[in-house]
């Protein structure tokens, strides 16, 4: 499912109230979904990124973030630092909550928990549920592999990371690439079955194994949605660096590391 180019009031409106009318009239109910909209677009972001995106003043977006933050759309976090942590205080993002996310698209999320729940049962549940669980995650991310391959095997192979984004992001994943130290880093800012694969993290592992051959890389994945973070970020080494197997690819799927 593609999100909507818009945040849906009634996402909102349920657990807030009607928007008062005079929001509606001077926009500033359109000015805070297209701010909810650039967060869910670009991950966990500051004021300031907010309003060098947006157009619009630091001043201005703050004022419309603690709006959405009552509404409880996003929610304030201590920004995340990989790395070495540089001197002073870090900066507050503002991330989606699950409630900012279920507004961008409609919700299946329980009635394709509980299939996930009867394939596993019908298997025999225990291990045997488990491996059936991810047989069904596995055909899933095959029976849509054609465009993704298309779309990465045309590309070069410095390329090919950015070419997947694209893909993901065609298909409602909000996806970017950007350069990592040794590598580079995928980033899927929106996942509309988040709330499935935090029971099922076999989707997740199943989908950084697709990766890892779509690529043709060993790939790790250091975050995703299900488990938290504002990000599913996974890591793709540069050629070279990388190792030929592809089971530590899945051994930290869905799971993410300390």
């Amino acid at each position: 499912m593609s999100p909507s180019s818009e945040l849906r009031n009634n996402g909102v409106v349920k657990n807030v109230g009607e928007a008062p009318q005079e929001e509606l009239a001077t926009g500033e109910r359109s000015t805070r979904n297209r701010i909810a909209r650039s967060v869910l677009d670009h991950g966990p972001s500051t004021a300031a990124d907010l309003a060098k995106r947006l157009g619009l003043t630091q001043a201005a977006v703050r004022r419309h973030l603690d709006s959405l933050v009552a509404e409880n759309v996003v929610e304030p976090r201590e920004q995340r630092v990989y790395g070495a942590r540089t001197r002073g205080r870090p900066a507050k993002v503002f991330a989606l909550t699950d409630c900012g996310r279920d507004a961008f698209d409609q919700s299946y999320d329980k009635l394709a928990a509980d299939a996930l729940h009867w394939i596993s049962q019908a298997a025999g549940g225990g291990e045997k549920g488990e491996a059936a669980v991810t047989a069904f995650a596995r055909a899933r991310f095959a029976a849509q592999a054609g465009a993704y391959r298309e779309a990465v095997g045309a590309a070069a192979p410095e390329e090919r990371t950015e070419a997947l984004a694209r893909a993901l992001s065609d298909d409602g994943y909000a996806a970017t690439a950007r350069s990592a130290p040794v590598g580079e880093q995928l980033c899927q800012h929106h996942c509309p079955v988040a709330h499935v694969a935090e029971q099922y993290p076999q989707l997740c592992e199943a989908e950084t194994e697709f990766f890892s051959e779509l690529l043709g890389t060993h790939v790790q994945r250091l975050a995703t949605i299900a488990h938290g973070d504002g990000v599913c970020t996974t890591f793709i080494p540069r050629s070279g660096t990388a190792q030929t197997t592809h089971s530590a690819s899945a051994s930290t799927a869905g799971r993410n590391p300390a």
